[in-house]
């Protein structure tokens, strides 16, 4: 008798495409973090997460009730 062979579904190959392109895109942003943050010192890095600024404070006064 002949083996069966597997049928892959166009679901099944859809969702392999889209992990493998996901994985491929990870690993290549994280090799682009880790090249540039080991050539820029730690005084040169911009300061990162929330800053109150002009612009926020603007937004809070006009959103007050």
């Amino acid at each position: 008798m002949d083996k069966p062979q597997a049928r892959i579904s166009r679901r099944t190959f859809l969702l392999a495409a889209t992990a493998g392109t996901a994985a491929t895109a990870a690993a290549l942003v994280g090799k682009k973090q880790t090249e540039n943050g080991s050539s820029q010192d730690s005084g040169t890095q911009a300061r990162k997460g929330y800053q109150v600024t002009e612009h926020v404070r603007n937004y809070y006064r006009t959103a007050r009730i």
